[in-house]
């Protein structure tokens, strides 16, 4: 699901009933109101409609979050539906705690465990190339007037490569930048501790040990320069489109028209969920995607004649950067994509196979809008599925 109707799901009750929600809080005010944790997520639509409450008080959560968090409680199911008052990355809207009926909590649980953080590897060649391919793309569209000297909003997905991008901002010229995403990563600290990111708003961290460490020691600090919402606000639609957002996501592959798969491998075996993918890319200002050209040492190729699983549709992608290049696709026929595709964006190593295949496409395809061999298009992955490469 995109992350954004889980929500508004529980709400309308497809999600069945909510019996028990066991909700991590960092402390609980003498007004009985609850003070969040390092995630927001959904908590508050489980307040709301569970019927019994376990609140996990952890001790472990720095005191200096409280203030932190802005918790919007103006959302509504049509027809009751308004526009949510938020005009800038930096608005806050909401409160800065959730309420809960005292009624409902059957249980407090004190505990003092740790974010369960993983440790990012450190960005390769290829992720460098990726960032300096980016920086120079938003160079470019400043230069151009089509983006402001301090960018817009930066949302960035989970990974080495965002926080490689995200690092890489460090050293560019834009300065007063803001994000408006789903999770603060490492990059993002980088950002806000080199000065070139004012703020960031997101509804929850995804830190490396190391990186949560370093938060929670300057907690104080930050939390003048963070926003922690709840997700239905962090990836809602209407705010996405209003801010402007800069959307860069990562992908598993893409095929030479620009449709993107980013959760299933060989287009069956799932990766990961959609997440908040599909609610920035669909409603930013610019959609990026972006991958190394090739995986599994160069048995697999990111670019693909046809993907073997889509989340995101040719319209939804804009711009597609790999270390080979990057890709501006806005305004472009799906055949003018195609080229620019397989000549910025492949591996060498692959290139040639999808030349020939598109060239075979256009001249043996039912149709010449987007030209297609059905028998031919997901025999890549079948290739690797045989002969564990997809090299011919």
């Amino acid at each position: 699901m995109h992350l954004s109707q889980v929500a508004p799901m529980a709400w309308q009750g497809f999600l069945g009933p909510l019996d028990t929600a066991v909700i991590e809080v960092s402390g609980i005010r003498s007004d009985r109101s609850l003070i969040p944790s390092s995630s927001v997520g959904n908590n508050k639509t489980w307040l709301d409609r569970a019927d019994q409450i376990i609140l996990e008080v952890n001790r472990w959560q720095n005191p200096a979050l409280e203030g932190m968090h802005d918790i919007y409680y103006g959302t509504a199911l049509p027809p009751h539906r308004v526009p949510i008052p938020l005009v800038r990355a930096d608005d806050r809207i909401g409160e800065a705690y959730f309420r809960v009926d005292p009624a409902k909590i059957v249980a407090i649980v004190e505990t003092e465990a740790p974010d369960r953080n993983l440790p990012f590897a450190a960005p390769d060649a290829a992720a460098h190339a990726i960032a300096g391919h980016l920086i120079e793309f938003f160079r470019h569209e400043v230069a151009r007037g089509r983006l402001p000297a301090s960018l817009l909003p930066l949302q960035s997905g989970v990974g080495n490569i965002a926080n490689a991008v995200l690092t890489g901002l460090v050293s560019g010229p834009f300065e007063d930048m803001t994000s408006y995403t789903e999770v603060i990563q490492d990059g993002m600290l980088d950002l806000l501790d080199s000065g070139k990111l004012r703020m960031a708003s997101a509804t929850a961290f995804s830190l490396s040990p190391e990186a949560a460490a370093r938060l929670n020691a300057n907690m104080s600090t930050y939390r003048a320069r963070m926003i922690l919402r709840p997700q239905e606000i962090s990836n809602h639609p209407e705010l996405i489109r209003r801010l402007g957002c800069l959307a860069m996501n990562g992908l598993i592959e893409a095929d030479i028209y620009g449709n993107v798969n980013s959760t299933h491998i060989m287009g069956s075996r799932i990766q990961n969920g959609i997440g908040g993918s599909g609610d920035f890319a669909r409603n930013a200002y610019v959609s990026i995607f972006m991958t190394p050209s090739t995986a599994k040492d160069g048995k697999i190729s990111a670019i693909v004649p046809q993907a073997s699983h889509v989340d995101h549709i040719s319209q939804d992608v804009q711009v597609l950067v790999t270390e080979q290049g990057l890709a501006d696709l806005r305004g472009l026929s799906p055949k003018q994509r195609a080229v620019a595709i397989i000549e910025q964006c492949a591996h060498p190593d692959y290139r040639p196979a999808l030349a020939d295949y598109y060239r075979r496409a256009r001249a043996g395809s039912y149709g010449q809008q987007t030209p297609t061999l059905p028998g031919e298009a997901l025999s890549w992955h079948q290739r690797f599925l045989d002969t564990g490469t997809m090299r011919m």
